[in-house]
């Protein structure tokens, strides 16, 4: 008899399980689609059908072409990825030595510097923006790419503290033992610990380009020029006060996703060993 309830009880619960997994499943996946059936819909279908029914022509990409046309994607993609990749060249670089310094010396201040890394990271980035916004005024560097750029190049705290618990798992031995050679502290780094930090570095590198390719606010705020918008404020071309277009919107957030996906599906290899690596080091 109490096999049986034991029996039932487990076919009970995994039963509830999974229909929690199916249910969040679709609430992830239902936007999706019903972006993918807006994208190719013209303007009278989308608003005459519900946004779950699908296109009456899936070879429809009159939406996409007027999309990319319309909102100048093709420069918008340009402008997001020169800055995501001066944005993770410097992050890298800056945060790697951050954490050689914090992890391998000791001197007075080391906890206070970490410690103040701690508390910007619990500081909400938007209450700042005022004051960012005043110094980049005055710096004239707002409505300038550059200016964008030098501005979301800041310190990553994130970054920073993926890449000490990393290095804290790397021997101090193989310091040593280069010193002996001697290796300067900087060979150290750059032909040590760096190469050694790659996992780690895939990792920072996939939550802070993610986080750049996105990002919406700043870039709205600070890149006003409809001439260097990024792909994020490049869809606000469609949004105005007559109402939205959102059958291009959806259109230019498939063309938005497409570099995204292209890299994921030629990288998945790299970005799984990544992640693991780096979950496991840390």
């Amino acid at each position: 008899m109490k096999q049986n309830m034991r029996k039932i009880s487990s076919v009970f619960l995994n039963a509830i399980k999974y229909i929690i997994l199916i249910f969040f499943s679709l609430v992830a996946v239902v936007p999706v689609v019903s972006c993918v059936f807006t994208a190719f819909k013209t303007s009278e279908e989308y608003q005459t059908t519900s946004v779950m029914a699908m296109p009456g022509n899936w070879l429809n990409f009159d939406n996409f072409i007027k999309a990319f046309q319309t909102a100048n994607m093709g420069q918008a993609f340009v402008n997001s990825l020169a800055v995501m990749l001066c944005v993770l060249a410097v992050s890298v670089l800056v945060g790697t030595q951050l954490a050689y310094i914090l992890n391998r010396f000791s001197f007075p201040g080391n906890g206070l510097i970490r410690n103040l890394f701690l508390f910007a990271s619990l500081l909400p980035s938007i209450a700042m923006q005022v004051t960012v916004y005043k110094i980049m005024s005055v710096l004239g560097l707002v409505n300038h790419l550059y200016g964008y750029i030098i501005m979301m190049c800041g310190t990553d705290v994130i970054s920073i503290y993926i890449f000490i618990q990393f290095m804290e798992n790397i021997s101090v031995s193989l310091d040593e033992s280069a010193i002996i050679d001697g290796a300067s502290y900087f060979q150290i780094y750059w032909k040590i610990i760096l190469p050694l930090l790659r996992p780690a570095i895939v990792t920072a590198c996939i939550l802070k380009g993610v986080a750049v390719y996105n990002e919406y606010y700043c870039a709205n705020l600070y890149l006003m020029d409809k001439s260097i918008r990024t792909m994020s404020t490049s869809l606000y071309t469609f949004v105005g006060p007559m109402g939205s277009q959102y059958n291009l919107i959806c259109a230019g957030v498939l063309i938005s996703l497409l570099p995204a996906l292209i890299v994921f599906i030629i990288c998945q290899r790299q970005i799984y060993s990544g992640i693991t690596a780096g979950a496991v080091k840390g």
